[in-house]
C-alpha cells in the first residue's frame, strides 16, 4: 500500500498525519517506510531528530542519480532507520528545489514510481508527505501511489481550496494513474464544542465529500510530540489524540 498525504493548503497537518499513521503502522507490526519529498524536511526530523547538515542525503540524491543517468548504472536510495521499530525514512534535503527544473526538463516523472516499485518488496506500508505544492515532486507521488489523504482543517480558506484540489486529482487520475483512489478527507485539529467546524463539515458531507468518519481534535500535545521528535503513539499512546490516530489507522487498513 502506497499512500501520500497532500494538501495545496499549507499549515493543515501533512506532515503530522503522514507521520502518526506511519508510527501508528510501525507500532502495530507492518513493515512502514516514510518518504519525505518536502524539502523542508520536518517528517524527516519528526521521526530522526536529525535537522540541518546531520540529514543524510535521501530522496534528493537519488533525483541526483536519476539525472546523471550513468549507463548501466540504477539509481539507489539511502533508508534510515528510526528510533521506532519497523519504522524507517527516506530523508528529504533542500537540494530537492534547485533539482526539480531539471528533473522537469528531462521529464523524469515516473522515477520515482519505479523505486516505490522495488520498495514495496521490503514495505507492507509506505507513506509519502508533500510539499504543500502541486509541483514535479507531489504528481510524481501521486502517480506512484494506491491512494491519497487530503488533510482538511476547517476553515473558509481550506474550503475553497478543496474543491480545486479535488478537480485536480481527478484530472491526475484521469491523465496519468487511473488506479488512484482518494481514499478521503482527514479532518484536523478539529475543535467539538465550536459552531461553526460542525456546521461546515455538515454542509460538505451532505455535498458528498468523503470526509473520513474519524476527526482528529485540536490539541497542544501534537505541538508537545513535534518538540521531542517522538510520535504520539509513543509519546502518550492513551492520550485521546493518540487513540484518534489510532481509530483512523484501523478505519484505512480495515
Amino acid at each position: 500500500m502506497r499512500r501520500v498525504v497532500f494538501n495545496q493548503k499549507g499549515g493543515v497537518g501533512k506532515s503530522s498525519i503522514a507521520c502518526n499513521l506511519a508510527a501508528v503502522s510501525a507500532a502495530e507490526g507492518y513493515r512502514t517506510l516514510l518518504i519525505d519529498l518536502d524539502s523542508q524536511a520536518n517528517s524527516t526530523h519528526y521521526l530522526t531528530g536529525l535537522s540541518g547538515a546531520d540529514i543524510p542525503l535521501g530522496i534528493d540524491d537519488f533525483f541526483r542519480q536519476v539525472l546523471a543517468g550513468s549507463a548501466g548504472k540504477k539509481p539507489r536510495v539511502k533508508i534510515l532507520n528510526t528510533p521506532f521499530t519497523n519504522l524507517d525514512v527516506v530523508s528529504a534535503g533542500q537540494e530537492l528545489a534547485d533539482l526539480q527544473p531539471k528533473l522537469e526538463q528531462k521529464h523524469k516523472i515516473n522515477k520515482l514510481r519505479k523505486l516505490l516499485d522495488e520498495l514495496a518488496e521490503d514495505y507492507e506500508q509506505i507513506y509519502i508527505d508533500t510539499p504543500p505544492a502541486l509541483n514535479f515532486y507531489t504528481i510524481s507521488a501521486l502517480i506512484a501511489a494506491d491512494k491519497v489523504l487530503i488533510p482538511f482543517d476547517c476553515d473558509s480558506f481550506s474550503r475553497q481550496a478543496l474543491y480545486g484540489l479535488l478537480a485536480e486529482l481527478d484530472e491526475l487520475r484521469e491523465d496519468h494513474n487511473e488506479a488512484l483512489q482518494v481514499e478521503g478527507i482527514v479532518v484536523n485539529q478539529f475543535q467539538p464544542r465550536a459552531a461553526l467546524p460542525r456546521q461546515m463539515l455538515s454542509e460538505l458531507q451532505a455535498e458528498g465529500l468523503p470526509l473520513l468518519p474519524v476527526y482528529l481534535h485540536s490539541s497542544v500535545k501534537m505541538r508537545e510530540s513535534h518538540e521531542v521528535c517522538i510520535p504520539l503513539i509513543h509519546l502518550d499512546p492513551r492520550h485521546k489524540l493518540t487513540e484518534q490516530f489510532v481509530a483512523l489507522h484501523a478505519h484505512l487498513t480495515g
